[in-house]
């Protein structure tokens, strides 16, 4: 299997093939609006706009899973990345990562790339005390721990690499930039 047989609802509530983006490298993030890590809309933008004529996409998931933080309609979510941090690149339906209605191409991630950590600093000592209070066992279990949760693919369909919302973002595009 590759990341290719999956789909992803778009806001017109279509079906979007990944295989349309077969050849190509991806970046596949649930996002938020509200949240702490929303700013890295920035960055993600600035990545699409240098990378897109290469090769490069990103598939924008917005979730609503992670204390509420993305509470608006699929419409609102749009707008408000468009108009704060000038998105162009691709946002889907608004949809679940995780549990009974994650997307498969979620559980699909997951199943290829778990969680190892969220390294080092305060972000993610911060977020290893709140997520010891959701859930004791989260280091054990693959589950989307926070928004902009970032899964790379590489040209292949292969999902090489997981990036969690702690992550550097320089460190994200090195390892786009190295698939390209």
């Amino acid at each position: 299997m590759s990341v290719y047989e999956y789909s992803v609802p778009t806001v017109s509530g279509e079906e979007k093939s990944l295989k349309e983006y077969e050849g190509k490298v991806l970046v596949i993030v649930n996002t938020a609006t509200g949240c702490g890590f929303t700013p890295q809309y920035k960055e993600l933008e600035e990545m699409y706009e240098k990378y897109h004529d290469k090769g490069f996409d990103i598939i924008d998931v917005p979730c609503n899973q992670f204390a509420g933080q993305t509470p608006g309609t699929d419409d609102e979510i749009h707008e408000f990345c468009t108009l704060k941090y000038n998105t162009r690149f691709p946002q889907m339906k608004k949809s679940d990562v995780n549990g009974e209605n994650e997307l498969p191409l979620f559980t699909y991630l997951k199943s290829q790339r778990g969680f190892e950590g969220f390294g080092k600093g305060p972000k993610a000592l911060a977020m290893g005390v709140l997520l010891k209070k959701i859930d004791k066992d989260y280091k054990n279990n693959p589950a989307i721990k926070w928004n902009f949760t970032k899964f790379v693919v590489d040209r292949q369909g292969n999902v090489v690499a997981r990036f969690e919302p702690t992550a550097s973002m320089d460190d994200l595009d090195k390892c786009v930039a190295s698939l390209l």
